[in-house]
């Protein structure tokens, strides 16, 4: 398999940074949905003990899912600064995208591709 150019990372790696920063956003915005709903359908149904699991488990979930947003959108805010930190957290990211089957897999496989060719060392400096 061919390596990228040093060109070519130009074009591959700010569409990793942006399909990590739009998938985040995705994230946020099901957590805020979460964060919503949740407790808006307690409060609909009227019951105290509903409203109470409701809201807690909303705020749970939100918060855990907005959590798990950060990484890949501080990841993709590192690659389009051209930041090393932001190569490692992306590989990392990735890694842990993979299992997420079958977008994340295809997002973490193509990005692990692009962010192990040999001009990424060159690139990142």
């Amino acid at each position: 398999m061919n390596s990228l150019t040093h060109e070519q990372m130009r074009t591959h790696v700010p569409i990793v940074a942006w399909l990590n920063i739009v998938g985040s956003i995705v994230l946020l915005g099901i957590a805020l949905f979460l964060l919503v709903l949740l407790p808006g359908i307690g409060a609909m149904s009227g019951d105290r003990q509903a409203m109470g699991i409701l809201a807690v488990v909303g705020f749970s979930v939100g918060i855990f899912m907005a959590v798990l947003a950060l990484p890949g959108l501080l990841a993709g805010i590192g690659l389009l600064k051209r930041k090393n930190w932001g190569r490692v957290l992306a590989i990392v990211v990735s890694f842990l995208n993979l299992l997420n089957f079958p977008l994340g897999t295809l997002l973490g496989g193509y990005s692990l591709w692009v962010l192990f060719q040999e001009a990424a060392g060159t690139y990142f400096e």
